[in-house]
């Protein structure tokens, strides 16, 4: 860059603006009077300076109560951590505020804003979903506080976002203990399991037809891979689960591999039948040592 480029002008511009607005921002922190802290927070915050006018407030708030300017404080400086993407500072700010000023104006937008900055910290699916379930809890609590409130189409909205993030991380769930069961009987039974707890927490959910499909998967390698004794009740579930796929998905896009699945299971049913019949008749032809005539011993005459 050349030295006396207008752009190195610019810098230099912007340099000493900062410099000069530190400094002005630092002599208010240390002699200015509450009030000119008060409206000084203000003005920032109204010019979107969000950092500036949080140091502000958060300065302001003990200094203040008692004050009519107290309640304003604290609500702005809740918005100001929220503007700053402080989600899990500002729902915690908001929820003070709604308990201290229940009776407030501005009551309801703080409990709306405390629901809505813990929707905007929800976890990812892929992590835990502690955080998601407390959002989904605080909005049905907005909702049952403020039935009539404008908010409410939008925490129904929320509340169905929120939903969609724990489907999603029970499906992938569920998809991860089928993936690894081919090293782990464990995780066969967990798959089954998981897909039904699934199917119970999201019965609508596009999800439910793989999942059908993959119980029975999961369900038919448990059987192949058993032991003898287990064998029979777990292809009897893998036939169960079939069944209840094609009654649900008739034209299923995964019913001619689950089929195939089903007609070795009838094969493998149909064989430990035959050895069954054949135990029977081996049981039947012994004779039973039990109603042999027992032989009674006459002790010899002396």
């Amino acid at each position: 860059m050349r030295k006396n480029s207008p752009a190195s002008y610019f810098l230099q511009f912007l340099f000493v603006v900062a410099i000069t607005s530190c400094s002005k921002f630092s002599k208010l922190q240390k002699t200015g009077t509450d009030q000119q802290k008060y409206d000084a927070a203000m003005a920032y915050y109204k010019k979107g300076d969000f950092y500036h006018s949080g140091l502000l407030f958060e300065e302001l708030i003990p200094l203040l109560k008692g004050s009519t300017e107290s309640e304003l404080a604290q609500f702005y400086y809740a918005y100001s951590q929220y503007h700053q993407g402080q989600y899990n500072t500002s729902q915690f700010l908001f929820k003070k505020f709604y308990d201290t000023y229940a009776r407030s104006d501005y009551a309801q937008e703080a409990l709306y804003m405390h629901a809505f900055s813990l929707y905007k910290d929800s976890a990812p699916y892929t992590l835990d979903q502690t955080s998601t379930h407390t959002a989904i809890a605080a909005m049905q609590d907005f909702i049952n506080t403020y039935p009539e409130s404008p908010f409410r189409e939008e925490c129904t909205r929320y509340i169905l976002d929120l939903r969609a993030k724990l489907e999603r991380k029970a499906y992938e769930k569920a998809k991860l203990y089928h993936k690894v069961s081919d090293f782990n009987m464990m995780s066969l039974k967990s798959a089954v399991i998981s897909i039904d707890n699934f199917r119970k927490d999201f019965p609508d959910s596009q999800f439910n037809e793989e999942l059908a499909f993959l119980k029975v998967d999961s369900q038919y390698n448990l059987a192949s891979n058993s032991f003898v004794d287990k064998q029979k009740e777990r292809y009897q579930e893998v036939v169960k689960f079939y069944q209840e796929l094609i009654d649900k998905y008739p034209t299923g896009k995964y019913n001619r591999d689950a089929e195939k699945m089903f007609d070795d299971s009838q094969k493998h049913l149909d064989v430990i039948a035959k050895v069954e019949v054949e135990k029977l008749k081996q049981k039947e032809t012994q004779p039973d040592s039990t109603n042999r005539p027992t032989k009674v011993t006459t002790p010899a005459t002396p």
